[in-house]
C-alpha cells in the first residue's frame, strides 16, 4: 500500500533525511520518498504491520504534522 501525505513544515534536505531516517525505522515501512517542494512524502507499506494513523504519528512526533494525507493504493 501507499499513502501521501502533506507536511507544510520541510523545507530542506535536512528535513527530508530526519523524515526518511524516522520513516524507515518504521515497522512495515518499505520506502519513503520525500518531495521538498511539494511538501509531501510518499510511504510505501505493508498494511498488516503498519498504518496510515501511525505513520502520521511518526511524522508529528518528529516534527513535521501531516495536514493531509492520501490513500494512494498501488
Amino acid at each position: 500500500m501507499e499513502m501521501t501525505f502533506i507536511a507544510p513544515d520541510i523545507e530542506c534536505d535536512g528535513c527530508a533525511n530526519s523524515i526518511k531516517k524516522a520513516l524507515g525505522q518504521s515497522p512495515g515501512v518499505e520506502t519513503v520518498d520525500v518531495n521538498i517542494e511539494r511538501k509531501s512524502v510518499v510511504v510505501g507499506f505493508d498494511a498488516e504491520r503498519t498504518n496510515g494513523v501511525k505513520l502520521a504519528e511518526t511524522l508529528d512526533d518528529i516534527g513535521f504534522p501531516v495536514a493531509r494525507e492520501s490513500d494512494t493504493r498501488a
